[in-house]
């Protein structure tokens, strides 16, 4: 029954990304001392959700069907000053992209929790 719904696939789809991002971020932030490590990020929610009306562009072929969830894109060099190591990870960025990402899932999650609280007062049913 959810799954139908445009606001709570919206809502699935940025908790999912927000996730993705996290684990970018953390690689990042695991790499910060290597030496030639490039840093990445994903692209912002909006144009990933945009840029196919509203689908999330699948990473290969076959990946996405009809009653599947959406899929991430690839993660892209991020820009950024380069250390005398070659090293572009800077650890007080990779804090504020990760305060970003958490605050776009906790608002997934609320809007989705908001979704599930309206379906179940239509439907009569109490928490």
């Amino acid at each position: 029954m959810f799954e139908k719904l445009e606001l709570t696939r919206m809502a699935q789809a940025l908790a999912a990304h927000s996730g993705a991002r996290m684990a970018v971020i953390a690689q990042n932030v695991a790499n910060a001392d290597t030496p030639g490590y490039k840093a990445k990020d994903l692209a912002g929610f909006a144009e990933v959700f945009a840029e196919d009306g509203g689908e999330m562009r699948a990473t290969r072929p076959g990946h996405l069907t009809a009653a599947s969830s959406v899929a991430m894109p690839m993660p892209e060099q991020a820009r950024g000053r380069e250390s005398p190591n070659g090293n572009s990870v800077s650890l007080e960025a990779e804090m504020v992209k990760s305060v970003e990402a958490r605050q776009n899932h906790d608002m997934a999650l609320a809007i989705y929790r908001a979704t599930s609280d309206v379906i179940r007062a239509s439907l009569g049913r109490n928490r």
